[in-house]
């Protein structure tokens, strides 16, 4: 296997910008859930606060946030609402070192990369040839399984629409490719309705012939759920074992199913309050190496504001965080660069196509 990660590009903290820099400046919350005037506001790539001469890396970063330190001197990266009156936030707005507060910029680059300030077809379309980025996908994946990274995928409902999708995703779980699995309900719902009915929105799966008083059965599906009280009972009690739903549960998969205002049901899984389901989004972001979006433009976009550019392993290794948006649109595809998370590569591709290649290369 040719798959290498890029070594990171530490910043040489003995040049005097930032042995001279001063200590990073802080102030505590005023209340709860309100940070101090001048706060400092994070993005993804790696950041490194002086504290009490020393420069330390933030090591679990996330968009839009506040960097707090605790009495161990440790820096914790909080959501606003999670604020308590008297943490002690950081404040400065420049991230050059001269306040104590340092972001290396694309540490993961390669020379030739640096180099190349032009190009042509640099750009993502529906033109580009994404046979080379399928490659390193299964060779990532494959790096994954064998190293102990955590793969996050996250899911729109176009994979229970067909049963080969649903089929190759189910080889990818048992396979060990797939740590966690975030969605929405509908994801979950007619991928039930797959196993429970043999349809999707009420088209069966395999035929995409639309049935008699289909639009029923992601209805009755959900209500069968809620009936037995969740997910997995719904399975067992019904003896349901294919799809993407019964793959997880079988394999002790975590799926993070957060809702919406248009949601039917939902089922009993789904959070109601969505900064919860944020919250356990961020649990398992925290732990990604990987993450692959797919034919949900809402759900990759809401991850990639929470996914940091790099992770830091436990050894103290620094390596990045590959991020993949798939879509059939250019602008879906490429939409989370545009929301700053730069890091993030769109391949323009239908989802169903797009997940049946990466099992097969898997040789699944």
């Amino acid at each position: 296997m040719s798959f290498q990660l890029p070594a990171y590009q530490a910043p040489d903290f003995t040049q005097p910008q930032f042995v001279n820099a001063p200590n990073a400046a802080m102030s505590p919350a005023p209340r709860d859930g309100v940070a101090p005037d001048g706060f400092h506001s994070t993005g993804i790539d790696p950041v490194y606060f002086k504290i009490d001469g020393q420069w330390v890396l933030a090591d679990r970063v996330r968009m839009d946030c506040v960097p707090v330190v605790r009495e161990c001197g440790r820096i914790d990266i909080v959501e606003f609402r999670h604020l308590k009156q008297g943490d002690l936030v950081i404040q400065g707005r420049t991230e050059d070192g001269s306040q104590g507060i340092f972001v290396n910029g694309n540490p993961f680059a390669s020379k030739e990369a640096a180099d190349l300030s032009f190009a042509f077809r640099k750009g993502r379309t529906r033109e580009t040839g994404f046979s080379r980025d399928y490659r390193e996908i299964v060779e990532l994946l494959q790096h994954e399984k064998a190293n102990g990274g955590y793969c996050v995928w996250v899911m729109g409902p176009a994979f229970t629409f067909d049963d080969m999708a649903r089929e190759a995703f189910s080889k990818i779980v048992k396979a060990g490719y797939v740590q966690a699995v975030f969605g929405g309900n509908a994801l979950a719902t007619h991928d039930l309705e797959g196993a429970y009915l043999h349809t999707a929105l009420g088209a069966d799966i395999t035929t995409q012939k639309t049935q008699y008083n289909g639009h029923y059965n992601h209805l009755d599906t959900i209500n069968k759920v809620r009936y037995y009280g969740s997910i997995p009972a719904f399975l067992e009690a019904e003896k349901l074992n294919d799809g993407i739903m019964a793959s997880c549960v079988e394999m002790g998969v975590p799926f993070v199913l957060v809702g919406s205002v248009r949601d039917d049901g939902p089922l009993p899984e789904v959070y109601f309050d969505v900064y919860a389901g944020q919250d356990d989004m961020r649990s398992h972001v925290e732990k990604a190496t990987t993450v692959i979006g797919m034919a949900t433009t809402l759900h990759t976009i809401a991850t990639g504001n929470l996914t940091p550019s790099y992770h830091v392993m436990p050894d103290g290794t620094v390596r990045p965080v590959y991020f993949y948006s798939v879509d059939t649109s250019d602008f879906s595809a490429n939409k989370l660069a545009d929301r700053g998370s730069l890091s993030a590569r769109g391949i323009v591709a239908n989802a169903q196509d797009f997940i049946t290649k990466i099992a097969a290369g898997l040789g699944l």
